[in-house]
């Protein structure tokens, strides 16, 4: 099956596709007809799981913030408070994703706006282009991790998880990873101060300018306390605090007076194509984890890794490795769909919690965006890049934030309470 399925997917056949076909032939050789039955429930409790009703929700939230212009409005903030500091301008690069991840969950969103403010805006201060592209890629990455997280939501509907739990076991990594990469920006501009330099004299503002810049948080800060509040507080569902997401985007951007015709439409569509993208990939993937399960082969795993004569970790780790060479060569949604079903089970029979190895998985899906050849922001910022920079830059940019990421990996194994902390402190 998992040999049929890399020489199908490396073909270039859609994952959706390639997914679905290979179960349904592979279940009738090993399971027989009734394995359709199975398919056909599995089609229908897939498409109607409420969990995933809040999938459209959050990234409808992203598109419209998005073009709401907050995150201009932000990075002006960042420009003023800390463009007298050597560095100043990626750390407060780095400081507008985590909060702007806070707002929408995905990367793609983060990486085109403050590509196109932030980057242009550095390189004419002289900036260079490892720190300028760097910060944007390690930044907006942050998207995948910090709440509300759309990956997240994907691996709770496959592993029947708590989202509400994944998503405040994403908050300790996620400040983690961002104080990571403010302090790296801080000390290579100290050591290297050529490489960001601070602005000069006549471009930096007086203190009344700053606090009145501060408005600009006014409203992401409520937007997040709303959505996530509500989660953390037990007020209300993800998928209810999803739509108060969705509700609160549009009154941002009304405010914001960005809310026209074009831009609710360009959200809505990219909405839907979103939407239809995911829920197709996580049918074909769920066929798939069916007809896996139906013909023995997970149990059969599951005996075979329970019973090698190594420890619980050795096992977690080598799991950790395969999401990371996974990620490299594929898409993020069909990494989460194809492992969570096969490593879930496991990892709950060694005795391992699923929300810290859920978290786990996003800190390396996160890795997986930056990584090439098959890195996502490697790809948006690719589209965005000014003449003289090339791909190559954005690799070289980019291993830094990798190394961090995995030092973050590392110390949430090491200590998992940066991720159960505040899941276990939920009200239930």
């Amino acid at each position: 099956m998992f040999g049929s399925m890399l020489i199908v997917l490396f073909s270039g056949v859609p994952v959706v596709f390639g997914l679905g076909a290979l179960a349904i032939i592979w279940g009738l050789v090993t399971v027989g007809p009734q394995l359709m039955y199975f398919v056909a429930l599995n089609y229908f409790s897939t498409t109607t799981s409420e969990i995933l009703i809040c999938l459209p929700m959050f990234i409808f939230m992203a598109h419209v913030l998005a073009k709401s212009g907050i995150a201009d409005e932000a990075y002006d903030m960042a420009y003023k408070w800390l463009g007298n500091v050597n560095g100043g301008l990626a750390m407060g690069t780095i400081a507008v994703c985590t909060i702007f991840a806070a707002c929408v969950g995905e990367t793609g969103p983060a990486v085109l706006t403050l590509g196109v403010v932030a980057l242009p805006s550095m390189l004419k201060r002289k900036y260079h282009s490892k720190i300028a592209l760097g910060s944007i890629a390690g930044g907006a990455g942050l998207g995948t991790l910090i709440p509300p997280s759309v990956p997240m939501i994907i691996y709770a509907s496959l592993a029947k998880e708590s989202v509400g739990r994944l998503f405040m076991g994403g908050v300790g990594p996620g400040l983690l990873l961002s104080l990571f990469y403010i302090v790296y920006i801080g000390v290579r501009a100290r050591l290297q101060p050529e490489l960001a330099p601070s602005l000069p004299e006549s471009e930096r503002v007086s203190w009344s300018e700053k606090l009145r810049a501060t408005r600009a948080l006014i409203l992401p800060i409520l937007l997040v306390v709303l959505v996530l509040g509500s989660i953390y507080s037990g007020v209300a569902t993800p998928t209810e605090a999803g739509t108060i997401g969705a509700f609160g985007s549009i009154i941002v951007a009304l405010v914001k007076r960005r809310l026209n015709w074009q831009n609710l439409k360009e959200a809505l569509f990219a909405t839907l194509l979103l939407t239809a993208f995911g829920f197709w990939i996580l049918v074909g993937s769920n066929v798939f984890a069916c007809a896996y399960q139906a013909s023995g082969a997970a149990m059969a795993m599951l005996n075979i890794l329970i019973s090698l004569p190594v420890s619980p970790w050795v096992i977690l780790i080598i799991f950790e490795i395969v999401i990371i060479i996974l990620g490299m060569i594929m898409d993020d949604f069909a990494v989460i769909m194809i492992c969570t079903p096969l490593f879930v089970p496991v990892i709950t029979a060694l005795g391992f919690d699923k929300v810290w190895f859920g978290v786990l998985f996003i800190i390396n899906i996160q890795m997986a965006y930056l990584t090439p050849p098959y890195g996502f922001v490697l790809f948006w910022i690719k589209s965005i890049l000014p003449k003289g920079l090339t791909t190559e830059d954005i690799y070289r940019a980019v291993w830094p934030y990798i190394i961090m990421q995995a030092a973050g990996l590392a110390i949430c194994i090491a200590f998992p309470q940066i991720i159960m902390w505040l899941p276990n402190q939920m009200i239930k």
